[in-house]
């Protein structure tokens, strides 16, 4: 820009003071002319860099948005199953309270189906995290420093999504020790509370109970204002079922009523507590 000025500047000082001859002018023309080629070609070359940079987001844009459809799916799947699970459950409870059912041949099952239904919305939990203001304002407050870098970012979901994904697939061992690792990674993110509670599931799936309580303990005691403490709770007062201490897994499961009343874990817990004698 600065020589496109003082070719301008020379030339107006060459027609004033009449000093100028034909082929200066000339050839100060052609050096401006010049000039101005050769900026026009940077721009072209911008504006081709720009347009290839604009394809590639919209692909990606594209990519993202075929992702969340399916996601969106997969979710309204698993909602139509918590649904058929209920319906289940009350023609069960109807059959019994007809008296063409014993109560004691389907109590089992309706647990069962009950503790599907807690597993299921276990699951649908994890995509409301971002948003919940359920999180304590520690989590929010770190997640939200962690993930000021985008791709940090991305390679805590990706890290989360594929631990997971391998929980889901039903391989424990690799999956806890994935969880660990995150944990290890991201102590403080919106995701630590979850990963800390599938390491407990690992473990209970495993009917490791022991060691599933201790883990379970970590949800209530590290994440207090996390999502996943009454799920922790319910879990903890199960695993003490399974191994027949009746009298800590009552007084857990009569916290759940107490602390999260009128939800599927203090509906679970009252069922459960009426089986403890």
């Amino acid at each position: 820009m600065r020589n496109l000025l003082y070719l301008v500047v020379l030339i107006v000082l060459f027609f004033l003071t009449g000093c100028a001859t034909t082929d200066d002018l000339k050839a100060m023309r052609s050096e401006l002319n010049q000039s101005v080629e050769d900026k026009l070609a940077v721009i072209d070359a911008n504006v081709v860099v720009l347009r290839k940079e604009l394809g590639k987001n919209a692909e990606a844009l594209a990519q993202t948005r075929k992702g969340n459809a399916n996601t969106a799916a997969d979710i309204t799947d698993l909602r139509d199953n918590v649904q058929q699970l209920r319906g289940q459950v009350e023609a069960l409870k109807k059959d019994i309270s007809r008296g063409t059912k014993k109560e004691e041949e389907y109590k089992e099952k309706i647990d069962s189906i009950l503790l599907k239904v807690n597993f299921i919305e276990n699951f649908l939990e994890i995509g409301k995290k971002d948003g919940s203001s359920e999180s304590g304002d520690k989590t929010k407050a770190a997640g939200n420093a962690v993930t000021r870098d985008p791709t940090k970012k991305q390679d805590k979901e990706t890290m989360y999504s594929t631990s997971y994904q391998t929980f889901k697939e039903g391989n424990y061992d690799k999956a806890r020790a994935e969880f660990e690792s995150f944990l290890a990674a991201y102590p403080d993110s919106e995701y630590s509370d979850n990963a800390q509670f599938w390491i407990g599931e690992c473990y209970f799936f495993q009917k490791n109970y022991e060691k599933a309580i201790l883990e379970y303990e970590k949800v209530t005691k590290n994440f207090p204002g996390g999502n996943k403490v009454p799920y922790a709770l319910l879990k903890q007062g199960l695993s003490f079922l399974k191994l027949n201490d009746k009298t800590s897994a009552r007084l857990i499961l009569q916290q759940v009523i107490k602390d999260y009343p009128n939800t599927n874990q203090a509906r679970i817990a009252r069922s459960k507590l009426q089986e403890i004698k």
